[in-house]
């Protein structure tokens, strides 16, 4: 089965072999970030890079903004997945350890995963670190910004393995860490392709620090 939410595609694929045509669109979708950009990505070489018909293609997205759309959430279930997964293994007792875990598997996918560099939860970067094209701050839900669902989907981690910390102004202060961490993630590479060291530190420190008068 694909890793898409079904509400992205145009229609959900029934089948196996379409769901995987599916995924191939999206590796190939991620790979042509990474080699050509955003605005030199065709759904025509997508389709042809994928194996499909480009008849195909458009029966699961409109246009190249909804693949990209649908890589973008791809993208966070996968984030979100790693994150679940990391804290189910290590069984972390507080909080603190799921801010740098995060802040980790961020980075480790900005290094790792094709086209992640250019989408990662829906902003498309013009270079590594930014600027973000405009239009594209509500890649992920067309009412609300990309990084208000991020901090949704981390709350939701957040009940899930410590329960409800029912804190006074913690959606907001989730939405706050996650915008700021972003802006300090895109200066780190900025700095340096595979991410300033000292600077995700600093990312770290910032997050915790903020966040410990609500997560206590």
């Amino acid at each position: 089965m694909t890793n898409v939410p079904g509400g992205t595609l145009r229609r959900r694929p029934a089948q196996r072999r379409s769901a995987e045509r599916v995924e191939r669109m999206l590796d190939e979708c991620a790979k042509l970030l990474d080699e050509v950009g955003y605005d030199a990505l065709t759904t025509k070489e997508v389709a042809r890079r994928a194996e499909v018909p480009i008849g195909t293609f458009y029966q699961f997205f409109p246009d190249k903004h909804g693949l990209v759309r649908a890589l973008a959430l791809r993208n966070l279930e996968a984030f979100l997945d790693r994150i679940t997964a990391r804290l189910e293994d290590a069984g972390p007792s507080d909080w603190t350890a799921m801010a740098d875990l995060a802040i980790d598997e961020f980075v480790a996918m900005k290094r790792s995963v094709a086209g992640f560099g250019v989408v990662d939860f829906g902003e498309v970067l013009a270079t590594p670190g930014g600027p973000a094209l405009q239009g594209t701050e509500r890649m992920l839900d067309a009412a609300l910004e990309n990084n208000v669902v991020v901090a949704d989907r981390l709350r939701a981690v957040i009940v899930d393995l410590f329960g409800d910390p029912a804190a006074p102004g913690l959606d907001r202060a989730l939405v706050v860490a996650v915008e700021a961490a972003d802006a300090v993630l895109k200066l780190a590479f900025r700095a340096l392709p595979e991410g300033d060291p000292e600077l995700i530190s600093e990312c770290k420190r910032l997050v915790r620090r903020y966040l410990s008068d609500y997560l206590s």
